[in-house]
């Protein structure tokens, strides 16, 4: 009994140093990371946690119903992928060959109104908005300076970063991405309640447009950019350019740095897995629906090619274009967009083919600096595809 007093009394005044260190150095943001993992039994963020957070709605209009494949939902993953898919806990697997729901299945919360978090396929969603900001003339081209949009890169070496920059992830700012450690741009981006604030913390100290480095605050940047030109937030931007004309089935909700605040463009886009569909789908058409025009085709196509950067092993860089990430597997070149605990949208044009992947978990091992899970879902497709033209 006097072991465990002692064990409460020192608990309790390492809690008390913590708080106090918390309070001090300013880092308030950790109490509601604390909160929402650790003390719920997790070490990182869920994809079905949107409602902790303020969210702006992005409405939707008249639903354009997917159509249904002759085969819909006839034919069976192979045991391989179906052990895959649940082995990282997937909420939600579609597949789309020509423009019809073949297949679709859902576990645990997922379903087909169930609203999870994109997180980094937002990265993608924010590229697309900047093509349709360019196609409209609110943004001149790829290559116009920031500096046009946020006064605080006017001036120095801040004068040459542009919006490709941004797109390419070859900005030079000092951004820490670290998803381990609590104090990094990624935890007080999305557990903090002044993004803007944050962001504009981080210096420009390379040379851009040379060195691809996957830094989260080149999109926050970008959205602001996008604010700027469009006079609008992304979310009613979002609404009125792509969720409405693409006809989702359901409004999303993008999650703000506090109410009525920001929204944290580089993740945080929450819907549901056929309305993610439409954003490859749209693509895949080069940026046409039914008729539309709405992103312009010369955009899309220079998205989904590498841009002319280096890798940090000082290579050309072959898996990153603008925000859409690049795989040539089995002979097939693909893009897609991709989260951090498994969320994928991911276009085969080869086989007019697409796939939706959203779970609670991703594999931590890499091929290519593609995450190993990635291919076992694209083979599931394939191999579904493959089915279905035997069927």
């Amino acid at each position: 009994m006097k072991a465990i007093s002692k064990f409460i009394k020192w608990f309790l005044i390492l809690l008390l140093v913590l708080n106090a260190a918390i309070l001090i150095t300013g880092n308030t943001y950790l109490y509601k990371g604390l909160q929402n993992t650790y003390f719920k039994g997790r070490s990182g963020p869920s994809p079905t946690e949107y409602a902790i957070f303020e969210n702006r709605e992005i409405k939707a209009g008249k639903e354009i119903a997917w159509p249904l494949s002759k085969n819909y939902n006839k034919l069976t993953l192979s045991p391989e992928s179906r052990q895959e898919l649940e082995h990282y806990k997937a909420l939600s697997f579609l597949v789309i060959k020509n423009d019809s729901l073949l297949y679709e299945e859902y576990w645990n919360e997922g379903g087909t109104a169930s609203i999870t978090n994109s997180f980094s396929m937002a990265k993608t969603f924010v590229s697309i908005l900047t093509g349709i900001a360019i196609y409209e003339k609110k943004i001149k081209s790829v290559d116009q300076p920031v500096g046009d949009f946020l006064p605080e890169f006017t001036t120095g070496n801040n004068a040459k970063l542009t919006v490709r920059h941004l797109l390419t992830m070859s900005s030079g700012i000092n951004f820490d991405e670290d998803y381990v450690n609590p104090f990094a741009y990624p935890a007080k981006a999305y557990y903090g309640s002044d993004i803007r604030k944050l962001t504009m913390n981080y210096k420009l100290n390379e040379e851009p447009g040379k060195v691809f480095k996957y830094l989260s605050g080149n999109t926050e940047l970008l959205c602001f950019v996008l604010e700027k030109a469009t006079g609008m937030n992304i979310s009613e931007y979002a609404s009125e350019k792509l969720w409405k004309p693409l006809g989702a089935s359901k409004s999303a909700y993008w999650s703000l740095d506090h109410k009525g605040g920001v929204e944290k463009a580089y993740c945080c886009f929450n819907s549901n897995a056929r309305d993610f569909a439409r954003l490859g789908s749209l693509y895949m058409h080069h940026g046409n629906w039914y008729g539309q025009q709405i992103v312009p085709e010369s955009y899309v196509q220079e998205s989904i090619i590498p841009a002319p950067i280096l890798d940090e092993d000082n290579k050309p860089n072959k898996r990153y274009g603008y925000s859409w990430w690049l795989l040539n597997y089995k002979g097939m070149d693909m893009y897609y967009a991709r989260g951090i605990l498994g969320q994928y949208i991911v276009a085969i044009p080869d086989n007019n083919l697409l796939l939706v992947r959203l779970g609670y978990k991703r594999s931590n091992e890499k091929i290519d600096d593609h995450p190993k899970d990635l291919y076992s879902y694209i083979d599931a497709a394939l191999d579904l595809n493959n089915k279905n033209e035997k069927h």
